[in-house]
């Protein structure tokens, strides 16, 4: 603490600009985006100072256009993620004692500098390698992460805040001590500010970090590191280092003074990663904290009440805004058969009307394309084989093309089996499978999508019956880490929706929110006694 109770700056939401046609955000994008399609990154990784090149590169290219190359980045090797620790802990101690108030101001003005001069940047390298439409960027890339910034540091000064009672002559005080050791951060390709935020939040509460962002986010990832340190983010604090994901995670996982993972991504991958730090427990010097968001499967049902033209809307944005590609996407449906029809009708209207997948530039799209290739070849897999089977039809979209980017139509699959495999299986692309359930059986429907997946992290119920609404918000409680009423089951906001699920969907420690922060700090009680006993005896001796 320095020399006051001081306090931060209120959160509030980023406001999300609209991009309109002639609007001079629209035009500063655009021409972002044409220095980027037709430069050259060159792009190092990171370890204190250096900015390290080796040589050993993958090239970068859009996935609406990938034989089109826009720059590459430099390969670490296991000595560089040896170096990355080494560095962070000789980091560690100063950034440790750094006053809160100063590790505050830098991460609010990183949240300026992504409202104002970065903003452009880290949209545009968000649309040219993520394939994301200037609304999706928007969304992500400037305001979640702007808003990640601002409320974690709200939340920090809170949490600080937070102390117990003390008693007649005694002062009890707890500090928030950062971890001993090193965080490392690992983060997905499809949210900008997920990359941002996950090294970020650990740092704010004091850790040293080192990070690896994915191979398919690197050219914003890049863009984020030249805003941590036009911030004033030290040194040292957050290293990126890029490469054999395997090599790299064993490496760090292998350090004794590795204290935790904060992680999105795949939930197989958790799973092991989860198996490693077990098996090594007795090497560290402190029991890491595990920290993850990871797959889903997530449902809409509607209920017979429900307005069919808000469940299609509900339907078409949540499962195909950024091709289906969010961990909350909607991925199965659930409708009555007395309005099943009309909101399939519906559906398939809304998806008649979009472009052709296509390019983010035009900003005419609402579909571009899905990430890389083995994202392009899974999704043709399940879509080829619904065709085939007996049990399933395709209603709308059904056709895809990778000849110049892994552009999939928007897919909407009928089954007349609950249990079919695109039922349960999570596909992370524009394909949604509909199963229509008899009207009588809203109960038992409940159970059905209690227990058809694995996965526990956001779910939709559209009713207009409240008496509905209450039997599934309580049926489904366990299935959905992140519940909607009369919504689709995307687009959770910092400050409102804290985000996470449990079950195979992570470990709920709910992004957005003070409790996700609680995971990085180790605290310390101090009681101070100010008239010390002298004699042993207490009164019952007589």
């Amino acid at each position: 603490m320095g020399k006051g109770f001081f306090q931060v700056p209120t959160a509030i939401n980023e406001p999300i600009k609209s991009y309109s046609p002639g609007s001079p955000e629209r035009k500063e994008v655009l021409e972002q985006y044409k220095t980027y399609y037709n430069g050259n990154e060159d792009i190092p990784f990171y370890i204190g100072d250096l900015e390290i090149k080796t040589g050993k590169t993958r090239t970068i290219s859009p996935p609406h256009d990938h034989k089109h190359i826009v720059g590459q980045y430099h390969l670490a090797e296991k000595q560089h993620v040896e170096k990355a620790i080494k560095n962070a802990l000789a980091s560690r101690k100063a950034w440790a004692d750094l006053t809160w108030e100063q590790r505050a101001a830098i991460f609010l003005k990183a949240a300026e500098l992504i409202a104002g001069p970065y903003r452009a940047k880290i949209n545009a390298a968000t649309m040219i390698a993520q394939s994301k439409t200037i609304h999706q960027a928007e969304i992500d890339a400037a305001c979640e992460l702007i808003d990640f910034l601002r409320f974690n540091v709200e939340y920090m000064s809170q949490i600080y805040e937070e102390q117990p009672d003390s008693a007649e002559g005694i002062w009890n005080r707890v500090e928030y001590r950062p971890l001993e050791g090193f965080v490392y951060a690992i983060t997905p390709f499809n949210f900008t500010a997920i990359a941002g935020n996950l090294p970020a939040s650990a740092a704010m509460m004091g850790n040293v970090v080192v990070w690896k962002p994915s191979d398919s986010q690197i050219f914003s990832a890049k863009v984020v590191m030249d805003v941590f340190k036009e911030a004033g983010v030290p040194d040292g604090v957050i290293n990126m280092v890029c490469g054999d994901p395997v090599m790299i995670s064993k490496t760090i996982i292998d350090s004794p003074d590795f204290s935790g993972l904060h992680f999105t991504g795949s939930t197989f991958v958790f799973k092991e990663l989860w198996k490693q730090i077990g098996n090594n427990i007795h090497t560290y010097k402190t029991y890491p904290r595990i920290v993850g968001e990871t797959g889903g499967k997530d449902f809409i049902l509607a209920h017979p009440t429900a307005k069919p033209q808000q469940v299609a809307t509900a339907i078409t944005r949540g499962a195909f805004e950024f091709q289906g590609q969010k961990c909350s996407a909607a991925s199965r449906v659930y409708l009555p058969k007395s309005t099943s029809k009309e909101i399939l009708e519906l559906v398939k209207k809304d998806v008649n009307t979009f472009n052709k997948p296509g390019s983010p530039e035009d900003m005419t799209n609402f579909i571009t394309a899905v990430i890389h290739e083995g994202s392009f070849n899974k999704l043709a897999k399940y879509i080829d084989q619904a065709k085939k089977d007996k049990e399933a039809e395709i209603v709308v979209g059904g056709n895809y093309d990778k000849s110049k980017g892994y552009f999939i139509e928007p897919t909407v699959i009928l089954t007349t089996d609950p249990h079919y495999t695109t039922m349960e299986t999570e596909l992370f692309g524009p394909v949604v499978t509909v199963y229509v359930y008899d009207d009588n059986d809203w109960s038992e429907t409940l159970e059905l999508i209690d227990n058809t997946s694995e996965y526990a992290l956001t779910g939709a119920v559209l009713s207009k019956d409240r008496y509905a609404i209450e039997e599934a918000t309580k049926a489904l409680q366990n299935c959905a880490g992140n519940f909607y009423i009369n919504d689709k089951p995307t687009g959770a906001v910092v400050g409102q929706q804290p985000f996470g699920g449990a079950r195979a969907s992570g470990t709920n420690d709910k992004a957005g929110s003070a409790q996700n922060l609680l995971r990085w700090v180790s605290p310390r009680l101090i009681k101070e006694t100010f008239v010390t006993p002298e004699d042993y005896r207490y009164p019952f001796l007589g």
